[in-house]
């Protein structure tokens, strides 16, 4: 008989919710699912603010449109706290990255390099691999609890190693759950969410037709963004470089490597390539308005989960993407292992890092501290 997971008992404020975030921010590095694992330890393991089985239906959903990381930070924001909790922990989790991007731009389009972090970072990726495997673990401990759960975790895996588009392996698993599982566990966890509404300050009449253009160019980009930022890079390229001349090649790629030097997703190439295009208000426009269609997608979503997730066949659903989600999560660990274990050292650090945070229950800051040391000392390759 598997253990009931336990109510949700955790409670926060909206300004101690937007600094989790804003630290979650600030040492997700990784990329989308390093970011996952983090946010399911803080918030549905550690501070019980929902539940992990809520928080799986939550990254689901977040991978419809646009960046999933960010969405599910909006999910989280939005049941605890409605509209304006989805909308400041998405600012709060994307800031840092945008903020370290901008810095970095300012240098490298003023001195034409790349400023050496890259042996910091070196020693964050087995580190990383922990983190997304304690990830899939947790979720997997309270989804993956029949025999049918098994199958779709496992079938998802599979379909997420061979690189099959993640909206079409989560669509798959919600329809045969929604066939096959007769009933799917509940677990009522954040309390009522009001319905607030936010004004737009219009932008200044002058100086504004370079923001217009970037606004129109990336607006365009964002409603195609599906599958994780690693697909904007293509697109990015493809606009920015060869149709709009905005970056060189040589540019281009520098964007690319600035990007994964930040702790947030890659899409904030946009706010590379806008800060090239119109310095800081570039850079924002950018950022923002490539966002803009995921985020406006997710808010509407989780506005209707909790109506939605009471219907019966709507449980169903939600039940077979649980278990696709913890499959999705272990191959996405078993991907990066292939680049970020390239030998016994890192094999090694991974190891340790995973005793770190199941054993010893260190904060994951703590694990990427340890990592990020071992990579200046050239412990970790």
């Amino acid at each position: 008989m598997p253990t009931r997971q336990p109510e949700v008992a955790g409670s926060i404020s909206l300004g101690s919710l937007f600094f989790q975030f804003l630290k979650l921010g600030s040492i997700g590095f990784g990329g989308g699912m390093a970011v996952i694992a983090l946010m399911e330890q803080e918030i549905a393991r550690k501070r019980r603010l929902i539940s992990v089985e809520e928080f799986a239906h939550g990254v689901g959903l977040a991978q419809i449109l646009g960046g999933f990381a960010v969405n599910t930070a909006i999910f989280v924001g939005y049941r605890l706290y409605g509209l304006i909790g989805g909308l400041l922990c998405a600012v709060a989790y994307i800031s840092p990255s945008v903020v370290l991007v901008i810095g970095l731009s300012y240098l490298y389009f003023q001195y034409h390099s790349v400023p050496a972090l890259q042996g910091l970072v070196a020693g964050l990726g087995p580190v990383v691999i922990a983190l997304i495997v304690t990830a899939g673990w947790n979720i997997a401990r309270y989804t993956v609890r029949t025999k049918t759960a098994v199958v779709l975790a496992s079938a998802a895996a599979v379909l997420g190693l061979a690189r099959v588009n993640t909206i079409w392996v989560l669509l798959a698993a919600g329809a045969l759950g929604l066939f096959w599982n007769r009933a799917a566990p509940t677990n009522a966890s954040a309390r009522p969410l009001p319905t607030t509404l936010f004004g737009v300050t219009p932008l200044g009449i002058l100086a504004v037709a370079p923001l217009l253009g970037l606004a129109r160019t990336f607006l365009k980009i964002g409603c195609v963004f599906f599958g994780g930022g690693f697909v904007l890079v293509p697109l990015l390229h493809n606009r920015l470089v060869t149709q709009l001349h905005y970056l060189t090649e040589r540019e281009f790629l520098d964007g690319v490597a600035i990007s994964n030097l930040t702790p947030g997703p890659i899409a904030v190439l946009a706010t590379f390539a806008g800060y090239h295009v119109a310095s800081v208000a570039g850079a924002l426009v950018a950022t923002a308005v490539l966002f803009a269609p995921g985020c406006a997608l997710m808010l509407l979503i989780s506005h209707e989960y909790a109506r939605f997730r009471e219907d019966r066949r709507a449980k169903r659903f939600l039940s077979g993407i649980n278990p696709a989600v913890a499959g999705l999560i272990f191959a996405t660990a078993i991907l990066l292992a292939h680049a970020a274990l390239a030998s016994w050292r890192g094999l090694l650090l991974s190891g340790v890092s995973l005793v770190l945070l199941t054993r010893f229950r260190r904060h994951p800051a703590f694990v990427l501290a340890v990592g990020a040391v071992a990579g200046v000392l050239g412990v970790s390759p």
